[in-house]
């Protein structure tokens, strides 16, 4: 076996052994109250803008989508579309670190116009989890993370993770949060006939 086949099948089983792991790391009374909230939005009519930045804003591009086939009045933060946000909207914003410069400011600004905040991110200590009226902690290494996972592994004579930088939040959080998409079909009634109605027809 090659060396590159060898480090995709140790990088493959290292994603897939933690994923096996998130479910019992992520609290399910943080998920619930998300999904009430997200399923009161829906019923008002309120406006969900979700905001990520990188990775985590392609994660976030993804969660949108699926929120557009449950028939969410949802825009995706950094378009030239996204009307202006206001008191009751909800605002989702995913990032590991919890610290990006561009997701704290979007949801300091969303909190000052009297939107709700739900930040998805691994660190319930950060700037944009105390900013946020509502945290999903979801686990997974971080970019943050690397220089001082470097000097822990010194110590206990760990190899480097394969997944880099903020590989892990990201599949985590991508698996996540379309498990929430499940949950709200099942709450709003929603079939995956009305989903599919809604699928983009010009492609």
């Amino acid at each position: 076996m090659c060396y590159l086949v060898r480090g995709f099948v140790r990088a493959f089983d290292e994603i897939v052994g933690f994923l096996s792991k998130v479910r019992s790391l992520v609290d399910l009374n943080q998920i619930e109250l998300m999904v009430n909230i997200l399923v009161k939005a829906r019923r008002e009519g309120r406006k969900v803008l979700v905001v990520g930045a990188g990775r985590s804003g392609l994660v976030g591009r993804a969660f949108a989508l699926r929120l557009m086939h449950l028939g969410f009045n949802v825009y995706v933060y950094g378009e030239t579309i996204v009307p202006a946000i206001g008191d009751g909207d909800v605002v989702v914003v995913i990032s590991g670190s919890g610290e990006t410069a561009s997701s704290v400011l979007a949801a300091e600004t969303a909190k000052r116009v009297g939107a709700r905040v739900i930040a998805v991110t691994s660190r319930i200590n950060s700037k944009l989890a105390r900013l946020a009226d509502h945290v999903v902690v979801v686990p997974g290494r971080t970019k943050l993370a690397r220089e001082s996972d470097y000097f822990v592994r010194q110590l206990v004579g760990e190899h480097e993770p394969l997944s880099p930088l903020g590989t892990l939040f990201e599949i985590a959080a991508f698996v996540v949060l379309d498990c929430v998409v499940v949950e709200l079909m099942m709450r709003l009634g929603v079939s995956e006939e009305e989903v599919y109605s809604r699928h983009a027809n010009i492609e």
